[in-house]
């Protein structure tokens, strides 16, 4: 299975990090030992000072697709989850700055957390899912997924005329704006709407 992520879905994202408004998704791939295994903390790598929380919507794809079009792209998926895209941002600020690729600073081991899924008949509307990242309590990121500049379908649409989609393989579909550095001690937690889908230490 493959994790598949969307960078620069939301607007107040793109300015928060002075990044310009793709005309296209911006894509790219974590391996599946980016995944932080289940009741696991996260640890701080020794390579970063300044690894930061970036928490968003996901979904887990449940058949094999190629050139889906998004008025199909609804039947690849049957279940909703939320997660965090851990990076790494000074690493990746130096691989920016040179002109070179940034997996090291998005896809190194533990960089992907993927908490509970909820069924998607569950929720009222894809289109309109709040969720938050809870901080040592304090909310720290507030997001809709009616703010995405690409819906669930249209990323389906999009990421399948580049790459198949199988069965397991995780969409991570973009964090809202207040995306902040992690310190050791640290607790977050993730909500969709008030169910709680994850929760881990940081060390």
């Amino acid at each position: 299975m493959k994790l598949i992520c969307i960078g620069r879905n939301y607007t107040e994202h793109i300015k928060e990090l002075e990044n310009e408004k793709p005309e296209d998704p911006v894509v790219f791939l974590k391996p599946d030992t980016a995944i932080l295994l289940k009741k696991q903390p996260f640890f701080i790598p020794d390579f970063s000072n300044d690894v930061h929380y970036e928490v968003e919507i996901l979904v887990k794809i449940n058949r094999l697709g190629k050139h889906i079009d998004k008025r199909f792209a609804h039947k690849y998926y049957d279940e909703i989850g939320l997660g965090i895209d851990f990076t790494a941002r000074d690493l990746q600020r130096k691989l920016k700055e040179k002109g070179l690729p940034w997996e090291k600073a998005k896809s190194f081991d533990g960089a992907a957390v993927i908490g509970q899924w909820i069924p998607k008949n569950e929720l009222q509307d894809v289109n309109d899912i709040q969720f938050s990242l809870k901080k040592n309590d304090e909310i720290v990121q507030n997001g809709n997924s009616s703010h995405m500049l690409w819906k669930i379908d249209e990323l389906i649409e999009y990421v399948s005329k580049y790459f198949t989609l199988k069965i397991g393989d995780i969409i991570f579909t973009g964090t809202p704006a207040g995306v902040g550095k992690v310190m050791a001690n640290d607790r977050l937690k993730g909500f969709i709407e008030e169910k709680e889908l994850f929760s881990i230490i940081v060390k």
